[in-house]
């Protein structure tokens, strides 16, 4: 894609309820500091996918959407192919215009492997999994590729997932990896965070929370209480941002 100041394109974010994102601000401050003039970026919150379709005729100018909670998933069979990874892990967060049509990837596992990398000790071996949506398979992915196994923890659990009130101290214990894919805890609803049984959580703790804002949410602070290692989504969004902006410009 040329980059002059007389080019025009268009991005956004489909999601819902998504008026406090990250990634307006992010990529229209891009846009200016590469002088990108004509280049706009703006949040399209639908109350359904079935306005997906018009939405896409009328923006005649989109080159590339994000997508977000809670349609990371339900976008697929809109789409007319799928990025092999994209494919595998079952949920899309980027999606491209081209010639052939809509194309679906996966940038946050780009994005959440490099955040939690550097991080990770030799005694987590384990994983939580809290929540079940579509950046939980993301989650899943990279914790598959770096050897740590771990179990799904829902609401309402199906198959091999554990509900809430099965975790216990020995639960804790040995799955010292803990990553919060809920919304819980995201501005403006701060004080919310999983149900999990915090008193046992130890200094060999690792806790990652995919919401950024606010930078410490009341499940990091819980962990940080009892002396874990925390790290929030800010710069696993950053790292998928920069990797979205570099499929639209391939």
């Amino acid at each position: 894609m040329a980059k002059t100041e007389k080019d025009k394109a268009s991005f956004g974010l489909i999601g819902k309820n998504i008026s406090y994102s990250f990634s307006k601000t992010y990529f229209n401050n891009k846009f200016a500091s590469l002088n990108l003039q004509g280049y706009s970026y703006e949040n399209f919150d639908i109350p359904s996918l079935e306005e997906f379709p018009s939405l896409i005729k009328r923006n005649k100018a989109l080159k590339g959407l994000n997508v977000t909670i809670p349609y990371k998933e339900e976008i697929i069979p809109y789409l007319d192919s799928l990025d092999r990874r994209a494919k595998r892990i079952g949920a899309v967060n980027t999606i491209k215009f081209t010639k052939e049509g809509l194309k679906g990837y996966n940038t946050d596992v780009y994005g959440f492997k490099k955040s939690i990398e550097p991080l990770l000790k030799k005694s987590h071996k384990k994983a939580l999994i809290l929540g079940t949506g579509g950046a939980s398979k993301a989650v899943a992915f990279v914790l598959n590729e770096l050897g740590i196994s771990f179990k799904y923890v829902s609401r309402n659990p199906i198959g091999d997932q554990i509900g809430y009130s099965e975790l216990n101290n020995k639960i804790i214990s040995t799955h010292t990896v803990l990553i919060n894919c809920t919304p819980l805890g995201t501005f403006p609803d701060t004080s919310a965070k999983p149900g999990i049984p915090y008193e046992f959580l130890t200094s060999n703790h690792l806790l990652f929370d995919l919401i950024y804002n606010p930078e410490k949410t009341a499940f990091l602070l819980s962990g940080e209480d009892k002396g874990a290692i925390i790290c929030n989504g800010a710069e696993m969004l950053e790292l998928q941002a920069e990797k979205a902006w570099q499929i639209w410009n391939s």
